[in-house]
């Protein structure tokens, strides 16, 4: 009996020590390695050097001269990750997605026949994408182009200059990661 408790409690420790101290440093140095920057949060630095954000997750942005994030349904804290949890059947998200087309309409200046993009009034199932699509960001390029007093032509140039294909050519959609293009906005409307 006291052999086996041994064996037991031996082989508790190895595995503790395998999966819970040599497996976690394997991977934290591999992907060191094979991905350096994701793996410290893509920080992304302002002109100033001091970090303003990450690549890999959105923030809120609501001043009208810059591109604004999709909704988050976490408001935007990485703490608190997570979608709405409602389901196309429900009154509450069908009141809100109608709530936030209006408001897009009004704030774009959009004709209400006007399609308004899918992300510019759902939320991500993480409630943190740093992405918005092309489309979204085209019918946000006429209110920033007047609000920073710079061409349309320009902004929508910045904004195909941001547009991410799919990754490997066949994952995913096409995207604008809304804290470069605002960042190359400034950088833009310095010159």
């Amino acid at each position: 009996m006291i052999a086996r408790l041994k064996t037991a409690f031996r082989l508790a420790i190895v595995t503790l020590l395998l999966t819970g101290v040599v497996y976690p440093l394997a991977v934290t140095g591999v992907s060191a390695v094979v991905f350096p920057r994701q793996s410290v949060g893509s920080f992304v630095t302002g002109e100033d050097g001091r970090a303003v954000g990450s690549e890999l997750i959105g923030q809120a942005f609501e001043s009208p001269e810059y591109f604004h994030s999709r909704p988050s349904a976490a408001g935007y804290d990485a703490m608190s990750s997570g979608g709405s949890n409602l389901g196309p059947t429900s009154a509450v998200l069908r009141d809100s997605v109608v709530e936030r087309v209006n408001a897009a309409r009004t704030l774009e200046g959009l004709a209400a026949s006007t399609t308004v993009p899918v992300d510019m009034v759902t939320a991500s199932a993480s409630g943190l994408d740093p992405h918005i699509t092309p489309a979204s960001a085209r019918v946000q390029a006429k209110r920033v182009a007047h609000a920073r007093g710079m061409a349309l032509e320009a902004v929508l140039a910045l904004v195909e200059k941001h547009t991410e294909e799919p990754t490997l050519g066949i994952i995913g959609e096409s995207r604008v990661n809304v804290l470069l293009l605002n960042l190359e906005l400034d950088h833009a409307s310095k010159r």
